[in-house]
């Protein structure tokens, strides 16, 4: 009788679900870090925008009455958790579409 899992250990099975970073497998290390510091940088940009268009909003509703303002710092604040959203979630995104195609 042979068991299916004598050879096997928790580290296969793990490194079998961790991503590989998909079609960017074969980039090097430094090109990996050069990735995150983009994405992490677009993240600190779409949440500056989005920091914007609050105080935006809170001046325009309430010091100057500008409610042109105000709708302006919505779309602003949307514009930007959308950014970060989306940034955030293209490793994954990459990763499952990846593994769909293969």
């Amino acid at each position: 009788m042979h068991l299916a899992a004598a050879k096997g250990d928790i580290n296969t099975i793990i490194g079998g679900i961790a991503p590989d970073w998909g079609p960017f497998g074969s980039l090097g290390n430094e090109a990996r870090v050069m990735v995150e510091v983009v994405m992490a940088v677009a993240i600190l940009l779409c949440l500056a925008i989005a920091i914007w268009g609050a105080a935006k909003q809170r001046i325009g509703a309430t010091a100057l009455r500008d409610t042109f303002s105000a709708e302006q710092g919505k779309g602003l604040i949307i514009a930007g958790l959308t950014g970060v959203f989306i940034i955030g979630s293209l490793g994954t995104l990459f990763t499952i579409v990846y593994g769909m195609a293969v």
